[in-house]
Parts: C-alpha cells; structure tokens; sequence
C-alpha cells in the first residue's frame, strides 16, 4: 500500500532527474579542443536552406564554403568555440546561431518545454491520484437499499429482446 502512494511522487521526481542529467552531460562533453563540426554546428547557414553550416547541402554555397574555411583559420589561430561563435554574432547578429542563447528573454525558449513537460506530468500525476482516490458506491451503502426491480417487466424485456433478433 505505501508504494503505492510514493508512486506519484517518483513520477514527479522523474522529468526532473532528467533535466540535471541532460545539463551535466552539456557541460561535461564541452571540454577538449576546438573543432570544426563543432563551431559549425553552432552557426545557421545563412542562405535559406535553414541548416546549420555543418550541414548545408548546397556543394557550392556561397555563405556555408566560405565561413567553414573562416572558422578553420580562426581554430588554426587558437580561437575557441565561444570566441568564433561570439565574431559571427557580432558580425551577423543574433539569427547566426542555430540556438537561442541562455541569457535574456531567450531564456525562456530553454525553460518553457522543460517547465511544459514538468507541468503535464504533475497534471497527469494528479488525475490519476484522483480517479483512483474516488470511492466506489455498494450497492448496500445506497439509503434506499439495493435497488429492486420487477420480475415481471424483466420478463418482457427479455421476451421483447429475443422478439427482436
């Protein structure tokens, strides 16, 4: 009986569980050199394919070619993934990144899915602590008694029913 009741609240703890591990893997896989997938995959391409320069599928586009070679140069330097993602910003504004940034009002486009699901889950948590909660009425429990029927009129029904097949 009693892990029938923690059960709700394991549901609840779940998404969150969740949601540190998805940031300690983020912030852990950061480390090591820069590549250029890596600052690639950061950056929309800006010709109207709507992928990343990492996957432009044009052979010959004139944005994606020309800023991969840009992005080598600069890791040739020694420039790192937040210092060449910050120049194309500078250079080409916010539209640039293939994720809104954490700070500001884009802030929000991070919390909300994750408050959303977080929100759902409780609702569902909560219905479903509900429904089970909810008493069943016996028959015996009603004020009038169980309830009686005439013998008579479930003979006609039936006799009725069988008229009908």
């Amino acid at each position: 009986m009693a892990a029938n009741r923690s059960m709700p609240y394991l549901l609840m703890i779940g998404p969150i569980v969740i949601l540190f591990a998805a940031v300690a893997v983020v912030t852990f896989a950061s480390s090591g050199k820069t590549s250029l997938q890596e600052v690639s995959e950061g950056l929309t391409c800006q010709c109207g394919c709507g992928l990343t320069v990492a996957n432009c599928n044009h052979p010959q586009c004139g944005f994606s070619v020309p800023v991969r070679q840009q992005i080598e140069t600069m890791i040739a330097q020694g420039m790192g993934r937040e210092q060449i993602i910050g120049f194309f910003r500078a250079k080409y504004g916010e539209k640039i990144l293939s994720a809104p940034t954490t700070e500001g009002f884009n802030l929000l486009a991070w919390i909300i899915p994750f408050a959303a699901v977080f929100a759902g889950c409780f609702i569902i948590v909560g219905a479903i602590s509900r429904w089970r909660a909810t008493p069943v009425i016996q028959a015996e429990a009603l004020p009038n008694g169980p309830i009686s029927y005439d013998p008579e009129l479930k003979h006609r029904l039936e006799q009725e029913i069988r008229e009908q097949r």
